[in-house]
Order: C-alpha cells, then sequence, then structure tokens
C-alpha cells in the first residue's frame, strides 16, 4: 500500500490514529498525539500501518477547522451568544 504525507493511519494491531510526516522505502515516519498530550514521532514499518478512511463529514470538519482563523467565532458560536445575552 502506498502512503503519502498527509495521510491518517494507524497500526493494524490497533491503537492511536496517527498522521504520515514522511515516507521512506520501508519506513512511515508518523506523529501523533498521546494520552497525556505529549507529541511522539517515530519511524514505523510500512507493513505494520493502514490507511484510515476518513468519511466525508469528517474530511469537511477538519477543512473547516484548518479554515479558521486564530480569533475567528464559528456562526454558530455567535448566534449562541447573542441568544445568552437576551436572556
Amino acid at each position: 500500500m502506498a502512503f503519502a504525507p498527509g495521510d491518517v493511519v494507524t497500526l493494524k494491531s490497533g491503537g492511536h490514529s496517527m498522521t504520515v510526516v514522511s515516507v521512506d522505502e520501508e519506513d512511515i515516519d508518523c506523529l501523533w498525539v498521546g494520552d497525556d498530550g505529549e507529541l511522539f514521532r517515530q519511524a514505523i514499518p510500512a507493513v505494520a500501518l493502514t490507511v484510515i478512511e476518513l468519511s466525508d463529514d469528517e474530511d469537511e470538519a477538519e477543512e473547516e477547522e484548518g479554515d479558521k482563523e486564530d480569533g475567528e467565532e464559528d456562526e454558530e458560536d455567535a448566534e449562541e451568544e447573542e441568544e445568552d445575552d437576551e436572556e
């Protein structure tokens, strides 16, 4: 299976979702966040990984998060704040 930077992968045996950073001939360099919020980076043999197929909803949610600029509010959040102010 071909891996590309940006792919979301997991170990075939299970575990955390990881992001592919770079691809070597046999190893895939991956990043992931541990249970306590620590960041890990490790080269993992390609034979041990599988790509996680994201649903269309997850793809859209990730794109929306990436499109927001710092300090920019979501329209729904702004509407909720207005409703709270009215009460």
